[in-house]
């Protein structure tokens, strides 16, 4: 009889461990959106997340935890209240297509919007502008900017969210797409069944030879043709007249999808075996290229590759999509760490490490979950908290209106505390 109650009791917590797929536990929560505001003073990161048998809702302000602005446009960051509703269990579309549109094509694991490459303007009325080329002048130290409705987002891979620089190690889930498959960092195993070690994951998208733009990337031809990548063009705006050119690689059909150049298809993702997925499974990856510059496509492009369910994504200016209901029984998930979380202990890197203002703390993916981070001057005095910092994510600390000195950060996961020195310099 006691066997079987302890086999009993095994089995229920297998289940209820079960339950926490990377679907679930891969969101940065807030710990407390009264004390832990971002941009404007608006709650940052994910405030709740919920999950039924079958979904996750998350609940965002679509502002992030990391220091965001200023840009070079008129737009403000808001609040956008989203509830996300993404799948638990995400299926490949065998049938129609979903095209990936303008707008949220997913979320980012600390709420903000995911956006693709395209501007939503033209040039000669059917050639699209590649928003990386004509906004990046308008992007902010992380590579953001707010939409003209206040929605902060990103079109290319989210610098200040993870640390684009390691390459050892297999990127973390940075987001999901709204058919319910996970999006990496730019970083992977090199063989799709998880050996061959860790590589950069390249585009199999390249820069077209042509420089005439008469035909589209298929080879058909476009009409009306392209403007020229060697003339300079006068065109009238609402900042007066001015003298543009358009080289190579500022329009999207200025790339071509080529099978097998590099590791992903033309969807930006692939089929494999991941960390939090050993059985395999479809993964977007955000790319970057040898010099870490942000790579076509950026993010997705084409259509999804599975079944998108509806309430995230645009349908007409009166729905822009993300508001979702819950109409179920739903259990709230806290950020409770994993079993083996006391085995580990916080471990951090902080670059640059004297700096003038900016500290980026890039937290260790050996390290333990949950981890707060108290941050101290000279005389003792606590200046800034940082709650819930995870494994494989990075945090900013924006010391710009302090003096110069010596700063201790403690970093404490219950149990075990490690303090790591902060030189703020002149």
């Amino acid at each position: 009889m006691k066997k079987l109650l302890l086999a009993l009791n095994i089995m229920a917590y297998s289940c209820s461990y079960a339950q926490l797929s990377p679907v679930i536990t891969s969101w940065i929560i807030n710990p407390d959106t009264n004390t832990n505001r971002g941009y404007n003073n608006i709650p940052s990161n994910v405030e709740l997340v919920q999950y039924s048998t079958t979904d996750v809702y998350v609940s965002c302000t679509c502002i992030p935890g990391y220091s965001i602005g200023p840009w070079n446009n008129p737009n403000v960051a808001e609040n956008q209240n989203f509830v996300y509703k993404i799948t638990r269990s995400p299926q490949p579309n065998t049938g129609t297509l979903t095209s990936i549109g303008l707008g949220h094509i997913g979320v980012l694991t600390n709420g903000v919007s995911i956006f693709n490459a395209d501007d939503a303007q033209y040039v000669n009325t059917i050639w699209s502008r590649n928003g990386y080329y004509f906004e990046y002048p308008s992007f902010d130290n992380c590579i953001g900017h707010p939409q003209q409705d206040g929605e902060y987002h990103h079109h290319v891979s989210p610098k200040c969210l993870y640390d684009q620089t390691d390459s050892t190690h297999h990127s973390p889930i940075i987001g999901y797409m709204f058919d319910g498959y996970p999006v990496y960092g730019a970083y992977g195993y090199a063989d799709t069944n998880g050996g061959g070690g860790i590589k950069r994951m390249r585009s199999s998208y390249r820069l077209r030879t042509d420089t005439t733009r008469t035909t589209k990337p298929d080879g058909t031809t476009a009409s009306p043709a392209g403007p020229s990548p060697t003339r300079t063009y006068t065109v009238t705006t609402p900042m007066g007249t001015q003298n543009i050119t358009y080289p190579m690689g500022c329009l999207l059909w200025d790339y071509e999808y080529v099978a097998g150049l590099g590791d992903l298809d033309s969807r930006n993702g692939r089929w494999c075996v991941t960390p939090e997925y050993p059985n395999g499974t479809y993964a977007y990856f955000m790319t970057l290229d040898s010099t870490l510059t942000p790579a076509y496509p950026y993010t997705s492009t084409g259509t999804y590759y599975g079944v998108v369910q509806s309430g995230n994504i645009a349908n007409g200016p009166q729905n822009p999509g993300g508001h979702n209901t819950i109409s179920g029984a739903t259990t709230v998930y806290t950020g409770t760490t994993g079993v083996n979380d006391m085995q580990k202990t916080p471990a951090c890197e902080i670059m640059p490490n004297p700096s003038t203002g900016y500290f980026y703390i890039y937290m260790d993916n050996k390290s333990s979950n949950n981890v707060t981070g108290k941050l101290y001057n000279e005389t003792g005095q606590l200046i800034q908290t940082i709650d819930y910092m995870q494994p494989s994510i990075s945090y900013t600390l924006n010391l710009t209106q302090y003096p110069a000195g010596i700063y201790l950060l403690h970093l404490n996961d219950g149990s075990q505390d490690v303090i790591k020195k902060i030189v703020k310099a002149n």
